[in-house]
């Protein structure tokens, strides 16, 4: 799974490497991004823009916005199936973006933090699914969640999951409003190669505004 990641990286840098056009919010950096925070998110409609949502995914139809704490992930392997996801997977796509990831190792009663990151050291966007909920008072929540898939050799010894780390290629696939085929879709959501990527560990997230 994945459930806490880092964002450290200055908007400049963001919007040269994602292509952005348009940003609708007051960016801010943040060393420890965790479900029902705020993240950074890249959307095309006509043209790239950086947007907000909320981490954990609140389903159209959803009676209770409660279920976005159990659907801040989804697996790859299911989106076209889960009624949660398979509109979003097929209209609403998005990149979430991060500069790095942590996992945890369980040892007992610990758990021993991981952190990974892009050997480049350059932000990345996960592969992620948005929705637009209206609450009973007619308030618009923007939410989102990020997939996961197979782990790489680098993070299996940790975790049994990890998230789908776009290629810089894939990106435009991905963001495209015109595709919504799966068989073009699902192929590009594989765990991102082990050689690329690199552990900075263990450490815990409030090191990372350290470095």
């Amino acid at each position: 799974m994945c459930g806490r990641f880092v964002l450290m990286s200055d908007l400049s840098v963001i919007s040269d490497d994602f292509n952005i056009q348009e940003v609708t919010y007051d960016y801010r950096p943040s060393s420890d991004v965790l479900p029902g925070h705020s993240v950074a998110a890249v959307i095309r409609d006509g043209v790239n823009r950086l947007v907000q949502f909320r981490w954990g995914l609140i389903p159209s139809w959803a009676r209770d916005p409660s279920i976005g704490r159990n659907l801040i992930n989804a697996r790859a392997e299911t989106l076209a199936a889960k009624p949660s996801f398979q509109n979003a997977f097929k209209k609403r796509r998005c990149l979430i973006i991060a500069d790095g990831l942590y996992e945890f190792l369980k040892e007992g009663k610990k758990k021993i933090s991981f952190f990974f990151r892009l050997k480049t050291g350059k932000p990345f966007g996960f592969a992620g699914l948005y929705e637009t909920w209206t609450s009973p008072e007619g308030q618009a929540v923007n939410t989102c969640t990020i997939i996961t898939t197979e782990p790489n050799d680098l993070i299996r010894p940790i975790h049994n999951r990890m998230p789908v780390i776009l290629p810089k290629e894939k990106e435009d696939l991905w963001l495209d409003p015109a595709v919504f085929n799966q068989r073009e879709l699902s192929p590009i959501l594989q765990p991102y190669p082990s050689a690329e990527m690199e552990e900075v560990s263990p450490t815990s997230p409030a090191d990372f505004s350290k470095r």
